[in-house]
């Protein structure tokens, strides 16, 4: 008869041994953490964004305005009013307009009209989801333009809602 050769068990690596691994484990992982962190920061990248200043409380004034040229945002009184289908159907929008340059109040009361008669016009399966809200943008942006006679570069929708 042949010996058999008998198999020990294997020993686990040590408890000190477990703990230092697991050690160096973590402090890859937190070296690892920190180098992507100034990676994706960026090197010129500011420390912190600053709040903006209807968060804070305080009226904003952009510097376009103070300084009387470049682009100017005045914000429209908001748009409250039924939709055309379904007509149970209200929407709420606040929007502001980009101005090229300073313009007149009552520019930004036409304009807001405009855009008043035109959302009443809107059916509900044209301004469902994303590609909807996309088109409704363009279509806001360019009747904005037409109404301001090219003064208007963009609207911008800061609220929308439809109950």
């Amino acid at each position: 008869m042949a010996n058999v050769d008998q198999v020990q068990p294997r020993k686990a690596p040590s408890l000190a041994v477990q703990g230092a691994m697991l050690l160096v484990v973590t402090a890859a992982a937190i070296g690892m953490g920190w180098m992507s962190g100034g990676y994706l920061k960026g090197v010129g990248a500011p420390s912190s964004v600053p709040g903006a200043p209807e968060n804070e409380g305080k009226p904003p004034q952009p510097e376009a305005q103070q300084a009387g040229a470049g682009p100017t945002v005045v914000a429209l009184a908001p748009i409250t009013t039924n939709i055309a289908s379904p007509a149970d159907t209200w929407i709420r929008m606040e929007v502001s307009v980009v101005y090229d340059a300073p313009q007149p109040p009552a520019m930004a009361e036409d304009v807001q009209q405009d855009l008043l008669a035109f959302v009443r016009t809107l059916k509900m399966h044209q301004i469902e989801g994303a590609s909807g809200y996309q088109h409704l943008k363009a279509d806001l942006d360019e009747r904005a333009s037409i109404r301001s006679q090219g003064h208007v570069k963009q609207v911008l929708v800061r609220t929308l809602l439809l109950e």
